[in-house]
């Protein structure tokens, strides 16, 4: 029977705040090898190394691990489709619990190399998950700003922990109490789920949730006949296509900074480990707004909204990446490169929040909300595996200007692409319109 609309309201609150909170505590299992950088630098050294070899060392550790990130993304998140988004996102948290704790039990490079690995990989299917779920909870005009709470959960988790681990070093806790913490934030959040997470809004006895018009798929739930009807609507379309190629170059930047903006801070700007640790919260902390902001927006700028503020606010990512280049650290005050990067994360994060959330419903609904989520992240984080060596080799080469320069060159070809998404878009709007 289906229930009031008031109890559906109540059990759609207590869906968001689940996943909310469990995609959260899987980026404190992120943001634990970020934060504890300068510290396992600071090892190496110890143990014959140079600070440049030391930072390539760590590099390559953060590319492989974005790298089975990518390939779990892309050949893992699909399965979501068909034994649902619940199971994905619990495996997910799951991942992130086990296995950080894993790296904290470790005492060499093998371990800590397999636990990594086997972390992001896990990982990789939570969010698809948190997407299938989502499609099967909320109808498509809400979208946007549902996703972009949603998408905020990343960002406060990443801001939360860098703060919190900031706090921990600080106080003389070395990096193994850092991943123990990690860990068991995370396996509360896995509890959680495990006992009031449902799968669909029908499960729980309400009536289907509605699907984007414009979705390439039909509106059923059912799972899709085969892999290629799973498939080919997707790899067929050429405005889900752009939508990938955004998606490498937007994750580029937002990894860049993610992994390496307490090294810059510490080895650029001064700060001491700890400081560097809880600053580096600023750029998902400023983000955080600029999802919300970003959500609610592209809900009243209607279907094709959310391309036009891509181009918009890669356009602006370019120029805050120039400003950010310009600004040598020993001639200005420290708090301008901190505004720099907090402009950068505002005008990317908020059009990044778009693409594997709610471009991934527009495009798969609720049957193949999970691959198509899957694949442009995938992608992404294709690209995102060069934010690991490719940046600290260049950072090493050419310092972090150099860094810079190529990021805004990456932004401002992005830009380029979102302009021809919006194209697509407003034909697509105008068809649908006039059919």
């Amino acid at each position: 029977m289906t229930r009031a609309p008031a109890s559906l309201r109540r059990a759609q609150l207590a869906t968001i705040a689940l996943l909310f909170g469990g995609y959260a505590a899987c980026y404190y299992c992120r943001a634990d090898l970020s934060v504890a950088t300068p510290l396992l630098v600071e090892e190496l050294r110890r143990h014959g190394l140079s600070h440049g070899e030391a930072l390539v060392r760590i590099g390559s550790l953060s590319s492989l691990g974005v790298l089975a990130y990518a390939l779990g993304k892309l050949f893992l998140t699909g399965l979501g489709d068909y034994w649902g988004g619940r199971r994905s996102f619990l495996i997910g948290v799951g991942g992130a619990t086990l296995f950080t704790l894993m790296f904290a039990a470790g005492g060499s490079v093998p371990v800590f190399t397999t636990a990594w690995l086997a972390n992001r990989l896990t990982q990789s299917v939570g969010w698809a998950g948190l997407i299938k779920v989502s499609s099967k909870w909320f109808n498509y005009s809400s979208y946007g700003s549902i996703i972009g709470i949603l998408s905020v959960s990343y960002l406060v988790g990443d801001a939360l922990a860098r703060q919190q681990m900031g706090v921990l070093i600080g106080r003389g806790y070395g990096w193994r109490a850092v991943f123990v913490f990690a860990g068991v934030v995370a396996g509360v959040m896995l509890l959680a789920n495990l006992l009031w997470l449902r799968e669909s809004r029908v499960e729980a006895g309400h009536a289907e949730a509605t699907a984007n018009p414009l979705n390439l798929f039909a509106q059923s739930e059912s799972p899709p006949a085969s892999v290629a009807a799973l498939l080919l609507p997707l790899l067929r379309s050429r405005a889900f296509l752009l939508v990938c190629l955004l998606s490498f170059a937007c994750t580029i930047i937002r990894e860049t900074f993610l992994t390496w903006t307490p090294v810059y801070l510490h080895d650029q700007l001064g700060y001491s480990t700890s400081d560097a640790a809880g600053l580096s919260a600023l750029f998902p902390g400023v983000g955080a707004p600029s999802v919300l902001l970003a959500g609610w927006l592209s809900d009243r700028l209607g279907l094709n909204g959310r391309s036009l503020l891509l181009f918009l606010g890669l356009t602006a990512t370019a120029g805050a990446l120039l400003l950010l280049m310009s600004l040598h650290p020993h001639g200005v005050s420290r708090g301008l490169p901190l505004a720099a990067i907090g402009l950068v994360a505002f005008c990317l994060l908020g059009p990044y929040s778009y693409l594997g959330g709610a471009f991934a419903l527009d495009f798969g609904g609720k049957q193949a909300s999970a691959a198509s989520s899957g694949i442009i992240d995938g992608i992404g984080y294709c690209g995102g595996v060069l934010a690991g060596y490719g940046v600290a080799s260049i950072a090493v080469a050419f310092d972090w200007g150099g860094v810079f320069v190529a990021l805004a060159v990456v932004s401002a070809a992005a830009a380029l692409c979102a302009g021809a998404l919006h194209l697509l878009n407003t034909r697509a709007v105008v068809q649908v319109l006039h059919a």
